[in-house]
């Protein structure tokens, strides 16, 4: 009665290998969260941790360390893509001053998204670890974790690897009897979605309103305190300790030329098999939502898939051969972000889905630029219009109109990237638009009012 039943064929499985939701996966990062007590540092040693910190400390110079994060062409987990290595290089070169500072978001916003909670709660050591050793490849002496306000039990576990990290000597001054000193804080994030950003949480921690700013400067020159700040997010820091260990050839070796490593997705919405997936990155979406995610649920039929977050797109079955990467996503409309993944089927309205997110966007913009406050109003009236049975045809054009102008001119990447699930949907789902229009019909039986 304990054991796993296959829903199709009714075989019950034995390990973990038998069961399709795991088979199909690599888990790199989110394996350890099931050998590991998250609040035992002794655990985390006794299974390789921090010895990727005392090989950089004993055997490498900063440089070296960048090389090899360069080598292993890292690249940021939190949504932007950006090489981590060249982040740190260009971090390092900035002007010192009075310092330096190394930042960990784990300001996880998107809803039905959790990797970042998932890997902090299980694994707080392995993401600390990496920031240790970034500090000392970047030069700097001072970090922070910015953690979600929701997430209490990330960060009580952050808390106590912080603090147990202190009592070991990993943390504080002359680490492991070096010359390097680093040491960290904990803020709690508002809770504003846009604090995501990195210029908005830096404004943040600084105890001002979290309002993006425009990167004129980038923060690696001029961040926190106006000092050089390197940003990563939780995943990105928790993918350096494997690096330093194993190399960058092994991390290379997974994923494909431009997008390497593993990639951590929180697979939700209409599919069987719903949870965190772990998987190289190139795999394509029909193995992710087919073989691991067995599925539409409750005999329904998979009908799009809506990748990157709130602000990503929405991609049709016929899309699904796409390989799940920073740049072929991006091509198609839509975007890696920072790991959401959630299935629709026959029975979503897409017309309705572009309303959904546009709200939660329009809810969590700051207001601080016109294309992206207003341009989402009146893209969400336009969109709440067809719903509601009083669209006109000639809407569909003013309505791409204004999300190429949101998109190009917004401030920051929320609104940047706002328009994403309209013009996705438009391009893809376009008839679903003229049936709410020409035929007062909503397809999917969603739109009450077209019902």
């Amino acid at each position: 009665r304990l054991l796993y039943t296959d829903p199709v064929s009714g075989e019950k499985a034995n390990t973990e290998a038998e069961i399709s939701f795991y088979a199909a996966q690599d888990q790199v990062l989110i394996s350890q969260n099931k050998q590991l007590d998250p609040k035992s540092i002794d655990q985390y040693i006794a299974n390789g941790g921090y010895a990727a910190l005392a090989q950089v400390l004993a055997q490498a110079n900063p440089e070296q360390v960048i090389e090899e994060i360069k080598a292993s062409r890292l690249r940021g987990r939190g949504g932007g893509g950006l090489p981590t290595g060249r982040k740190w290089e260009s971090c390092r070169a900035a002007a010192n001053g009075e310092g330096k500072y190394v930042v960990c978001n784990a300001d996880e916003g998107d809803p039905g998204a959790y990797m970042d909670r998932s890997i902090l709660e299980g694994n707080p050591h392995a993401v600390l670890e990496g920031m240790i050793i970034g500090a000392y490849a970047i030069g700097a002496n001072q970090g922070c974790f910015y953690v979600r306000n929701e997430y209490p039990l990330a960060l009580q576990h952050t808390g106590i690897a912080v603090e147990q990290a202190r009592e070991y000597g990993l943390l504080g001054k002359n680490i492991l009897g070096s010359d390097f000193s680093f040491d960290v804080e904990i803020a709690r994030g508002a809770g504003a979605f846009v604090c995501g950003e990195s210029t908005a949480l830096m404004a943040s921690l600084e105890g001002k309103v979290g309002e993006p700013t425009a990167k004129d400067i980038h923060t690696v020159e001029q961040g926190l305190w106006n000092r050089p700040t390197n940003l990563n997010n939780v995943e990105t820091w928790a993918n350096v300790p494997g690096i330093i260990n194993r190399g960058a050839a092994w991390f290379a070796a997974k994923g494909t030329e431009d997008s390497t490593g593993t990639k951590v997705f929180a697979l939700t919405g209409r599919v069987k098999n719903t949870g965190l997936v772990e998987v190289p990155m190139g795999t394509s979406l029909r193995t992710i939502v087919f073989d691991i995610g067995g599925g539409a649920s409750d005999g329904g039929k998979v009908k799009a898939v809506q990748t990157g977050g709130p602000s990503g797109g929405c991609l049709p079955v016929s899309k699904f051969n796409l390989k799940v990467d920073f740049d072929t996503l991006a091509k198609a409309g839509s975007m890696v972000g920072s790991g959401g993944m959630v299935v629709m089927d026959t029975e979503t309205c897409m017309v309705d889905v572009a309303k959904y997110f546009l709200t939660f966007l329009q809810d969590e913009s700051c207001g601080k630029c016109v294309p992206c406050r207003i341009g989402i109003d009146r893209m969400l009236e336009i969109v709440t219009d067809i719903t509601e049975g009083r669209g006109r045809p000639e809407q569909l054009e003013l309505l791409e109109e204004l999300a190429e102008t949101v998109a190009e001119a917004s401030l920051c990447a929320l609104g940047k990237t706002a328009p994403n699930p309209v013009m996705s949907t438009l391009k893809y789902f376009r008839s679903e638009y003229e049936a709410h229009i020409e035929e007062g019909l909503c397809p999917a039986g969603v739109c009450r009012a077209l019902i």
